[in-house]
């Protein structure tokens, strides 16, 4: 899709850019791409499709690697250009499983050897993307250096010798250049699903209070604007989630992007004693046990996750507020954990307990907030409290048409069960 709101520009100490060419509003679809390169995450393999990302529970495999799988046999055959040159790698590394970055940047060599262009490049291009080497610790130069390694035996079936490699291409460069530009492809309800390289999208700059939001569709990437934008004004979005303090967010961003944000946020540490609330002594320990919560959950040791949650959001009721970071975090994993099984009414008193603390750290227009709304909402229709449902649903119907638009499959399966809620109101005797 061509970009017509923006152009690329230069945007002071920030350096390259993306500037408004006009006003534009909020809901505003901006930009639409498809990869360069991607791969489902490691996390998701199994569970969607290779090619178009969709989830589905039985999916055809791959005769040849073992690894690969599809929704469909239409979806095979269209997947096989990229994924020929990778199967034999995968084959020979069976039922081993290669890092999420050592894999795409497999991929992406595979697509600088056919020379082929890809849309995804109209403003920036593979060689424009900055890989930030320089300004790497040693540490993590010495990580890349690693993962250099791990590739060069994954693509030994296919390249053999350094030789075969696209002319002047060196691995460690290539390596920062994904590590600071790849995206997270999530689905609709913002659950990682795969990681994919988008190089016009790489323009834009962070902002711990961006403009514009990015959401996909299946692979295909979505740029909305969810505030209202001036012409001449710089398109920014987040490159972390914001629901950390401003301490938390800039060392993300030093590590990962090699830059200290300067936004008003972070320079303000706005939000930060929100997120810190109550007695610290007992959010302390709430924060040290995070870790083992997410480890059990990785396990898919459901009813562990709720035992610990239960007992620390218990424990902590009167000296530690909803809106504390990690009770937050507490919370949520509950949640997620009553709905793997199949609590429904405990699963509605921990998700309803979010929504204040969400509305306070994800502002206006957010997609994670959207997503949580309707969340709240379908669990709220599920134990019957439909004028509730209603009002929640209706809530994160204003957020997706914004953040995701109309035409989104999130913000149809929204509608769907707003009207499915509005009908049983419909159908239920009057009270006399």
């Amino acid at each position: 899709m061509m970009a017509r709101y923006f152009q690329r520009s230069c945007c002071g100490h920030r350096g390259e850019g993306l500037k408004a060419t006009r006003a534009i509003v909020p809901g505003q679809f901006l930009y639409s791409a498809s990869p360069y390169a991607y791969i489902p995450s490691k996390k998701a393999m199994g569970s969607v499709c290779e090619y178009c990302l969709s989830r589905k529970e039985s999916l055809l495999r791959c005769s040849q690697c073992k690894m690969a799988r599809y929704c469909s046999t239409i979806c095979q055959k269209l997947a096989w250009p990229d994924h020929k040159h990778e199967c034999k790698c995968l084959r020979s590394i069976y039922p081993k499983v290669p890092t999420d970055m050592t894999r795409l940047v497999a991929r992406i060599i595979f697509k600088m050897l056919t020379g082929l262009p890809c849309s995804s490049e109209e403003l920036y291009s593979m060689s424009d993307l900055q890989s930030n080497i320089k300004g790497m610790s040693e540490e993590m130069k010495g990580g890349l250096g690693q993962l250099t390694a791990m590739l060069q035996f994954y693509i030994k079936e296919e390249i053999p010798n350094a030789s075969q490699l696209p002319p002047g291409l060196s691995l460690l460069h290539l390596f920062g250049q994904v590590k600071c530009n790849c995206f997270t492809i999530s689905d609709g309800e913002m659950q990682e699903i795969g990681v994919g390289l988008y190089p016009s999208m790489s323009l834009l700059n962070h902002s711990c209070d961006p403009n514009c939001v990015i959401v996909f569709d299946g692979k295909q990437l979505q740029l909305h604007a969810i505030r209202q934008i001036q012409a001449d004004e710089e398109l920014t979005i987040s490159y972390i989630d914001v629901m950390a303090t401003s301490a938390e967010r800039r060392r993300q961003l030093e590590t990962q992007y090699c830059f200290t944000c300067d936004c008003e946020r972070c320079e303000t540490a706005d939000k930060d004693s929100d997120m810190l609330a109550g007695e610290q002594r007992a959010w302390k320990e709430i924060k040290e046990s995070i870790p083992k919560v997410e480890e059990l959950q990785s396990a898919g040791n459901w009813e562990e996750v709720v035992d610990v949650c239960q007992a620390f959001i218990d424990k902590n009721r009167d000296v530690v507020p909803d809106t504390n970071l990690y009770l937050l975090k507490m919370l949520d994993a509950a949640t997620d954990s009553c709905i793997h099984l199949a609590r429904w009414e405990d699963a509605l008193c921990y998700s309803v307990r979010t929504l204040r603390p969400y509305q306070l750290y994800y502002v206006g227009s957010h997609p994670v907030r959207g997503v949580q709304l309707m969340r709240v909402g379908k669990l709220q229709h599920h134990q019957g409290k439909l004028k509730q449902a209603v009002n929640t649903l209706k809530q994160a119907f204003d957020i997706l048409t914004v953040t995701h638009g109309r035409e989104h499959p999130l913000t149809d399966n929204l509608q769907q069960v707003l009207a499915e809620c509005e009908a049983e109101i419909s159908c239920r005797p009057q009270q006399m």
